[in-house]
């Protein structure tokens, strides 16, 4: 048993193995939030397609399946709204695991400052946004839900009259 102020040979060798384990984890996180990202957008573009197809085919058959226009113009608009609360759900989930990357990163260059030495790896900057492709995933969603509305707007729902 070691004296109180007495380091023990072992403890650094301790020390280094848990900042090894500690690391893999941080890359392994690391990597299943920008796996999760993929995941997402994948998830948005099906629902998306799916009641969006909802929709037009609402518009396309409504006469035929004898649907009075304002109950099909609710439907529509009941399935895109469906579609913008997946979008923001979608947005969400992005939005988090971006900050969740964050702090994984920062972790990460504590440990390597902390083991290797500093400066060893750069801190993640916010100023690099533009260069991360979860804004241009988010930029996507928010482009397709603006054009859906529209195109709703000034095309499908007055047609429906």
């Amino acid at each position: 048993m070691a004296v109180p102020g007495e380091t023990r040979p072992e403890s650094g060798t301790a020390r280094n193995e848990f900042a090894l384990e500690r690391y893999r984890y941080i890359l392994q996180q690391i990597h299943a939030i920008n796996e999760n990202v993929h995941r997402f957008l994948a998830i948005y573009q099906t629902l998306a397609t799916a009641l969006v197809s909802g929709a037009l085919a609402l518009f396309v058959g409504y006469r035929k399946w004898g649907v009075a226009p304002a109950t099909a113009r609710g439907g529509v608009i009941g399935l895109l709204t469906l579609t913008t609360v997946v979008a923001a759900f979608t947005t969400t989930l992005i939005v988090v695991g971006a900050l969740a990357w964050f702090d994984y990163r920062n972790e990460e260059c504590d440990i390597t400052e902390e083991v290797i030495g500093p400066d060893f790896r750069k801190r993640p900057r916010p100023g690099n946004f533009f260069r991360w492709y979860e804004t241009y995933v988010l930029l996507f969603i928010l482009v397709s839900v603006i054009t859906m509305w529209v195109l709703a707007e000034f095309f499908l729902l007055p047609a429906m009259r």
